[in-house]
């Protein structure tokens, strides 16, 4: 199948948010036809410097792997993976219609895909194309063009480099076996009085506190999501 469309009349559809590494995922707020995420939202740090960056998982869902039905008392039945959809994101377009209210301050909502290859995971943001957010209701359509020049690969904080790392952008578009999200990036990270210790060695929010001003918050809400898979 070619044609991936998620209205959520019946469930979230598979999609979840994030509580932390610790508690792992989180059921969205669900009314029917529609999911949203607010803030606070939890700061993912497993890409801090020296990789790309903090940043916020908003909506997540698998694209392959038995990890999908692990959550599927959180997300429902993953249709990206029960619905047999490829897995070859090369020039996809993927669509949302969706509002909010939202500070992002330095932030963009953006789509993250993630890719397995020889045991290096490797996650990759389309910076360059980013979503608007507005209180009114918006379709807006995004391309997963393999050009590296519209991404940025996320590789992994100091002690993740084994896990997170760099796979070029045509083999991970050609194969998203882990999943795919929306997240808000890039996060600006200013702990709250002194730490001992570099920032982006310790982690925030676990162990050190962080100001929140400087985070985005607000709220999303998304009624469908569509994915064209270009691949015959």
């Amino acid at each position: 199948m070619k044609h991936y469309e998620e209205t959520f009349d019946q469930d979230t559809g598979g999609w979840w948010g994030w509580i932390s590494n610790a508690q792992g995922p989180k059921p969205l707020e669900y009314r029917p036809g529609m999911v949203t995420t607010r803030s606070p939202w939890w700061i993912d740090y497993n890409h801090a410097p020296p990789g790309a960056g903090y940043l916020h998982m908003l909506f997540c869902t698998f694209t392959r792997g038995p990890i999908a039905e692990h959550y599927r008392e959180v997300g429902g039945e993953h249709r990206l993976v029960s619905g047999g959809f490829p897995t070859d994101y090369t020039n996809a377009q993927l669509s949302v219609r969706l509002r909010g209210e939202l500070k992002a301050k330095d932030a963009q909502l953006v789509l993250l895909v993630q890719s397995t290859v020889n045991k290096m995971t490797s996650a990759w943001v389309l910076t360059g194309q980013p979503i608007t957010v507005t209180p009114e209701w918006s379709e807006q359509t995004i391309t997963c063009v393999p050009d590296p020049a519209q991404w940025t690969c996320m590789m992994g904080r100091y002690d993740r480099t084994d896990y997170y790392g760099y796979v070029d952008l045509a083999t991970v578009l050609s194969d998203v076996n882990v999943d795919i999200m929306l997240i808000l990036f890039p996060l600006n990270i200013e702990p709250m009085g002194e730490i001992a210790g570099d920032k982006h060695i310790l982690r925030p929010e676990k162990d050190y506190p962080v100001w929140r001003a400087p985070l985005p918050e607000g709220y999303i809400t998304l009624d469908t999501i569509k994915i064209e898979f270009a691949t015959p």
